[in-house]
Order: structure tokens, then C-alpha cells, then sequence
């Protein structure tokens, strides 16, 4: 009977391990598409709302689920709370959230160097630089919804198949 528990324990805890894996493949291209549509959203708010920077990430983050409202949320209190450049505080927020997101190194790099030009230009030029985030951000989409297809199923049954082979080995 005790063996039984512990096997059934076994494959509970392999299978689990498998799906928030798998989780995490899944989470990375809705986490891009969020972010592609809050970048187009200050895109709006810059162009023709003409919407402080501040106020604009402050609203974006109380339209965006977490943890992507987390990265607008800590840019807009650095602006707005400390005396700092829009790069730092960009920089600063990213990295404070990051962990917390199924993003790529990649992606780091992509939203580090769209945090240098923000701020600096025109609205025209801001707006082409958004318009070549997204476009980046796009191409990592695409990366990642093509890693989800090809490797989600296969984390999910290698969790429970890494239970059974476990068992095997132990009895």
C-alpha cells in the first residue's frame, strides 16, 4: 500500500513538473502579443494623444494584465517619484520584472535597446522606433509560438514518462 502512495506521488510530482514546463513554452507568446499591443498603444498615446510619457505608461498599466503592467507600472513611478533619465528608469523597471516573465534573452535585448531611444525623439521618430520594436518582437513571436508547437506535448509526456521510468527503476 505504501508503495502504491509513494508511485502515485511520484507520477503526480513528474507530471506537474512537466505541465508548468510546458507553461511556461505557452505563457512566452502570450506574454509577446501583450506586449506587442501595449507598445502599439503608447504608439497611439504619443502620436495622437499627446500624452506625456509618465501618464502614458501609467495608463497602459492599468490596462495590461501582469506581469507586463508591472514593467509600465515601475517605469511610470520612476519618472514620476526619482530624478532619473527615461533610459534608467526603463532599464531599471525591466529588470526589477523580468524574472517574473517567460521572456527570452532576446526579448531583454530588444526592449533594453527600445529604453535607449525612448524619450530622445520627435513623435515621428518614436513612433518608428516602436514600429521596429514590434517588428522584432514579431520575429520572437514567431520563434516562440514555433517552439511551443514543437516542444509543448513532448514536455508534457516527458514529464509523466520520467514518473514512470522512476518507478521502474525503484521497484
Amino acid at each position: 500500500m505504501l508503495k502504491l502512495f509513494g508511485a502515485a506521488f511520484i507520477i503526480a510530482a513528474t507530471t506537474w513538473t512537466g505541465i508548468e514546463a510546458s507553461r511556461h513554452l505557452s505563457e512566452r507568446p502570450k506574454q509577446l502579443r501583450l506586449l506587442k499591443s501595449a507598445l502599439q498603444s503608447l504608439e497611439a498615446e504619443i502620436m495622437y494623444g499627446h500624452t506625456p510619457l509618465h501618464e502614458a505608461a501609467r495608463k497602459l498599466a492599468s490596462q495590461l494584465a501582469k506581469p507586463i503592467s508591472w514593467i509600465f507600472e515601475g517605469f511610470a513611478a520612476r519618472l514620476t517619484e526619482k530624478e532619473t533619465t527615461v533610459k534608467e528608469a526603463w532599464e531599471e523597471s525591466l529588470g526589477e520584472v523580468w524574472r517574473l516573465t517567460a521572456f527570452k534573452q532576446g526579448e531583454y535585448e530588444i526592449l533594453r535597446q527600445f529604453g535607449e531611444t525612448l524619450g530622445r525623439h520627435d513623435k515621428y521618430s518614436q513612433q518608428k522606433q516602436i514600429i521596429l520594436t514590434i517588428t522584432h518582437l514579431e520575429r520572437e513571436e514567431a520563434d516562440a509560438c514555433d517552439k511551443q508547437q514543437k516542444y509543448e506535448k513532448m514536455v508534457k509526456s516527458l514529464g509523466f514518462l520520467s514518473g514512470l521510468l522512476l518507478i521502474i527503476l525503484l521497484m
